[in-house]
């Protein structure tokens, strides 16, 4: 596998992911993000109270979104039992003492049913600084985002989706109503002459703004004590996210490359969070063994160098990429022992457990997130077969 030089955790690197430096200075743009926020924050009723009034019957969209409450996340929210939904059922039975299936099977219902006054769903309105941002399409150029104040969201639709955990296409599904009306607004347009030329996008055009009221997966557990963070860039993401800063501590990880997950127990030994994650790939295989964390990275730089990638033309170059969640390695890098190897985030959360990695573990954002905030440099790091 390729390789160069780094000096410790001076320049966290990876073998085909890239380069970071610990914790380093955001960018203007991230420097400069609201004061501590937790946008749109769940309010969930009192135990044994009623869930809320929802305007149809999401089971499986309920069971996910208890799922990752308790820790145990089926990746995207989108009310189907996909792959991630069975790693996080399976973790949940294991965890409870129940057979593992994977399955909601009658066990699993009945030991779910004490959250089931946690709605699928919740209407939120959307808050001005929420909606405030630069959002605009993200050129594919290393050399032209390396030219970018940051690598942010390209839309609003797609920052509300990070938030809650789900994509653009179910925040439509859930908003049928809405989404017809941006359909209706850029069929006019287009009528008019007045849209700009076909882009990647298979979605219509933007359809929310500051004060819009729509319908999202109820997330929960974002409560955060601004105290405990004290990297407020970091502590900005955490909120746009709606993720907690208190997670559990973990002892010790396993990720399995044939499973496609990773297990956080606890010092009692106890499995406290279960994730899908992409594990690399023929070229680049996930390297099996027991390793430790060097230390960890929020909102990271990236040091792009075309060369280390076998699927890049080396004439893309040298870059150093600004910080982002749309970045290569999102919006947090876990650094290990293994020289240039790590554990980050993705801008693309639907692949995860899907699509191949050039060597390390990959998370959605919000997931990885949540695990940056479970582990230290005393978390024992095993990768498994």
């Amino acid at each position: 596998m390729p390789r160069f030089s780094a000096a410790a955790l001076a320049a966290l690197a990876l073998t085909a992911c890239n380069s970071q430096k610990p914790d380093p200075a955001p960018t203007e743009a991230v420097a400069a993000a609201p004061a501590f926020v937790v946008p749109m924050a769940s309010k969930d009723p009192a135990p044994g109270q009623p869930a809320a009034t929802e305007d149809a019957a999401r089971p499986v969209m309920q069971a996910q979104v208890v799922l990752e409450r308790l820790g145990f996340s089926p990746g995207v929210i989108d009310g189907k039992t996909g792959l991630s939904t069975t790693n996080a059922v399976s973790g949940f039975q294991k965890a409870n003492g129940l057979p593992v299936t994977g399955k909601f099977d009658a066990p699993t219902m009945q030991a779910l049913a004490q959250w089931s006054n946690i709605a699928a769903t919740r209407v939120v309105t959307i808050p001005d600084d929420f909606a405030a941002g630069r959002f605009e399409p993200l050129p594919k150029d290393p050399a032209q985002q390396a030219k970018l104040p940051e690598i942010g969201y390209t839309s609003l639709e797609e920052k509300l989706a990070e938030r809650f955990h789900t994509t653009p296409e179910v925040l439509r599904g859930l908003n049928p109503t809405i989404a017809r009306q941006a359909e209706a607004r850029a069929n006019a347009a287009k009528e008019r002459g007045a849209l700009s030329p076909p882009t990647a996008n298979p979605l219509p055009p933007e359809p929310y703004r500051a004060g819009t009221q729509l319908r999202v997966p109820n997330t929960g557990g974002n409560r955060i004590d601004p105290s405990r963070v004290e990297n407020k860039g970091w502590l900005s993401t955490l909120a746009t996210l709606g993720v907690s800063d208190a997670q559990p501590e973990a002892a010790r990880i396993v990720v399995s490359k044939s499973k496609g997950t990773l297990m956080a127990y606890d010092k009692a030994d106890k499995l406290v969070a279960v994730f899908t994650v992409t594990t690399g790939s023929e070229k680049d295989p996930l390297p099996l063994g027991d390793w430790k964390i060097n230390g960890k990275s929020y909102n990271p730089e990236f040091s792009y160098d075309a060369s280390l990638f076998w699927d890049v033309p080396d004439s893309k170059g040298e870059h150093l990429l600004p910080p982002g969640p749309n970045g290569p390695v999102g919006v947090v890098w876990i650094d290990l022992s293994k020289e240039h190897y790590g554990i980050h985030g993705t801008p693309e959360p639907q692949t995860i457990g899907r699509a191949e990695s050039h060597g390390c573990v990959r998370l959605t954002n919000w997931d990885a997130a949540r695990l940056a905030q479970m582990v230290s440099g005393s978390t024992k790091v095993s990768f498994v077969s």
